[in-house]
């Protein structure tokens, strides 16, 4: 068993790109949606996904409409290096993590 290291994109065309070749290979895809600040939560999500699925895909975005107010998004915790951590010891392989420009 070969082990990929995770990727870590933050382009859309790139993760298209990606998601394309997976596609390819008629293998399935699983995805775990977030806001960072991950969990043991989190993780288990991302075990069941490997679990049931050749890849996974994890998303982390803090998306600014979810917030009634700009203090709230500005004070929602972020920690990239924890998170990324997490998921690599729980065997995500792409993880997604566009700025807000990039998704709007």
């Amino acid at each position: 068993n070969i082990v990929i290291p995770m990727q870590i994109v933050r382009i859309k065309s790139e993760l298209t790109a990606i998601l394309k070749q997976w596609k390819a290979t008629k293998e399935l895809i699983g995805f775990v949606p977030t806001m960072g600040a991950l969990h043991l939560g989190h993780v288990s999500l991302v075990n069941r996904a490997k679990a049931q699925n050749k890849y996974c895909v994890v998303s982390i975005f803090v998306n600014p409409t979810q917030f009634n107010e700009r203090d709230d998004y500005q004070r929602y915790p972020r920690n990239e290096a924890g998170d990324l951590a997490l998921l690599k010891e729980a065997g995500a392989d792409l993880v997604f993590i566009p700025d807000e420009a990039e998704m709007y």
